[in-house]
């Protein structure tokens, strides 16, 4: 009973197959109007199959022995969505170094970025860091007998993260673009971290002779604004905050101060991509004053100024780039450093090589009233976000 059940389905389909392909031929319409409805009246289902078979045959030969030029059908047309995908801007697809560091997207941000680390100033190792003029006067710890050696190891970490973005927005935002050039503003968190480690000093634990840190909460101004006439260069951003800066240390040796500051970054690139491009920022402060009795380096604008200028290369992956600083006193007080960061061969793009040359006053707090000249060369870290 049941293989009379399969038996059956299976010519049902058998059946089903043979109508569609005989209602897809071209023939006499009745003439096959009446054939299938002699087959249907058929109740054995043997005779009833054969008859769909012979029906079949007469009709494929029909097909293949006239030359019938087989008619185009065209189907009704069909209504298609019509998907608009936005393209982004040509300045959002090339970002400048200027841009990316400072997240400037002109597409909208969705706020996804919020609390992601950023690159803020160059993260370095450098094991060899040679000065030939080591402040003499600031004991290692509390041995007067703890010298530092004229070699050591500095490094720095630093990385910011946007903790709010687009601070203004709507129609207030469009307003004040319209009446200030601002195309937006947004919160940053940033801290630096350098430290200058005696590891070669055996005869003194090779102890850390100073580390620095420096949290600081900046306002981020997007301008992105061509300057007219300076072919092309942009007034990028300005960032006004405050920061503060120590060593962490007890007396003697403890070394701190707060600022207000403000920055402003211009950018002159280069090419399509935005790769090559000569970066300008300027950096001025103002120390927040301190209580004599609480003041541990009272004379420190007297030394480091009240700002400083970078100038930045970039060139087919390398980096150049210079710092002036000068107290503008009679004095005459100030500040240079040199450095040239370059890729290198079997290590990748994440890591490349970095010599950099400092001399003057405040390249560390402990050392701010020495002059230093020190030569150092090791790694940096490129693009680590």
């Amino acid at each position: 009973m049941r293989l009379a059940r399969i038996n059956l389905f299976s010519k049902t389909i058998i059946a089903c197959v043979f109508f569609l392909l005989i209602s897809s031929l071209t023939g006499n319409a009745a003439e096959i109007e009446n054939g299938l409805a002699d087959c249907v009246r058929i109740n054995d289902d043997s005779a009833r199959l054969k008859c769909f078979d012979e029906l079949a045959k007469k009709q494929i030969p029909v097909k293949e022995n006239e030359a019938v030029t087989p008619a185009v059908i065209q189907e009704p047309p069909v209504a298609v969505e019509k998907v608009i995908l936005s393209q982004p801007q040509e300045e959002n697809q090339h970002l400048s170094v200027m841009e990316k560091q400072w997240d400037m997207r002109l597409a909208p941000h969705k706020e996804r970025n919020i609390l992601a680390l950023w690159p803020y100033r160059p993260c370095y190792f450098l094991p060899v860091a040679y000065n030939s003029s080591p402040n003499r006067d600031a004991a290692l710890e509390y041995d007067p007998d703890a010298k530092a050696q004229y070699n050591e190891v500095k490094f720095q970490l630093s990385f910011k993260f946007k903790i709010w973005e687009d601070f203004f927005r709507g129609s207030l935002q469009e307003t004040i673009e319209k009446s200030t050039g601002i195309r937006g503003m947004d919160v940053w968190i940033a801290y630096t971290q350098q430290s200058f480690w005696q590891l070669y000093n055996d005869a003194f634990s090779a102890p850390f002779r100073d580390t620095n840190y420096e949290p600081e909460l900046l306002l981020n101004f997007r301008m992105q604004h061509e300057i007219p006439g300076l072919m092309g260069t942009k007034l990028q951003f300005i960032n006004a905050g405050f920061n503060h800066q120590s060593n962490g240390r007890s007396e003697p040796l403890s070394r701190s101060w707060n600022r207000i500051v403000g920055n402003v970054g211009l950018e002159k690139t280069f090419g399509t991509e935005k790769k090559d491009s000569f970066n300008l920022l300027l950096k001025t402060w103002y120390r927040i004053p301190e209580d004599e009795d609480d003041d541990d380096n009272p004379d420190l604008s007297s030394y480091v100024g009240y700002g400083e200028l970078w100038g930045m290369l970039y060139w087919k992956n390398h980096r150049f780039s210079l710092m002036l600083r000068n107290n503008l006193r009679s004095e005459n007080k100030g500040a240079v450093q040199a450095d040239w960061s370059f890729p290198l061969p079997l290590i990748g793009d994440k890591v490349c090589g970095y010599i950099q040359y400092f001399n003057g006053y405040g390249e560390g707090l402990l050392d701010y009233n020495t002059s230093i000249n020190r030569i150092s060369a090791g790694f940096m870290l490129v693009d680590w976000k």
